[in-house]
């Protein structure tokens, strides 16, 4: 990997994994992307995918998160068939589904522009975090083109009804309009984004991993399906499992011995105090 995208592993503890955080790094075109830059992410994915993983944040350097396609990229596009065309969108395609399908939570952190394509990595993130001067934009048809590839995201985020209006009208969309159709979750100070993503991030790794990462399946699993026996047992099933798995005896036994589990840290007032240390 080059400097188009920064990556950090920091490591929490030899037992509670680590957060992963890729930050875009185009500043100097708006982190607009590239071919390049998807390969790069692709190679990170590679990385990450080997690595004990609690949270991944996906952020951006500079005034913008991402300001969708690279103006290079598109005039290559101009000479190539419909099957290098073809190839070249799986290439995105691919990267957005393995954001989408990540076992552990995912974090979106946005400031200034989230055009085109950016939208289709919010959108596959658990959750989006953005700045109140965070503006957005499904701009293609401005283009003569389509929001293809990053659409069954957008429209899974913001519903069919909204999609109809925002793709069609390709109108820039404010933090606060945003918020309003569920593209992201919160919105803060530019000058409170950072502790903000902090607040959420501690709140998350207090969370059992295992846990987390089933819970995630159980969304995507039962999400649209219809309220039948075959459901209800699905769920008795997933939680059949959980209750016996070592995640859950440990996290059960912790709540009960009013302990910190052993996917974190005590908070202080979980800690022993210094007699009970002595005595034990």
């Amino acid at each position: 990997m080059n400097k188009n995208l920064i990556l950090d592993i920091e490591t929490l503890s030899e037992q509670s994994g680590k957060i992963v955080s890729l930050c875009l790094n185009r500043p100097e075109t708006g982190n607009a992307l590239n071919g390049a830059l998807i390969a790069e992410m692709h190679q990170a994915f590679d990385l990450i995918e080997q690595t004990p993983t609690r949270l991944l944040i996906l952020k951006a350097n500079g005034k913008h998160f991402c300001t969708g396609a690279d103006l290079n990229w598109m005039k290559q596009s101009r000479a190539l068939g419909k099957e290098e065309n073809h190839q070249d969108a799986r290439q995105l395609a691919r990267l957005i589904q393995r954001l989408d399908q990540f076992p552990a939570p995912t974090m979106a952190v946005i400031q200034g522009a989230a055009f085109g394509g950016a939208l289709g990595l919010i959108s596959a993130c658990d959750i989006a975090i953005a700045s109140q001067s965070a503006t957005f934009c499904l701009s293609e048809v401005k283009l003569g083109l389509i929001p293809a590839v990053i659409s069954p995201y957008v429209i899974r985020a913001m519903g069919v009804r909204q999609a109809r209006r925002y793709f069609l009208s390709a109108e820039t969309i404010s933090a606060k309009q945003a918020l309003r159709l569920n593209l992201i979750h919160q919105r803060c100070k530019e000058q409170e984004l950072s502790s903000t993503v902090k607040a959420l991030c501690d709140q998350i790794l207090q969370n059992a991993p295992v846990a987390m990462t089933e819970t995630k399946r159980l969304i995507n699993d039962i999400s649209h399906q219809p309220i039948d026996e075959n459901l209800m047992n699905l769920t008795c099933e997933r939680i059949a499992s959980i209750r016996i798995s070592p995640e859950g005896q440990e996290g059960l036994s912790a709540f009960l011995e009013k302990r910190a589990p052993g996917w974190r840290e005590p908070s202080a007032d979980e800690k022993p105090s210094a007699e009970e240390q002595h005595h034990d």
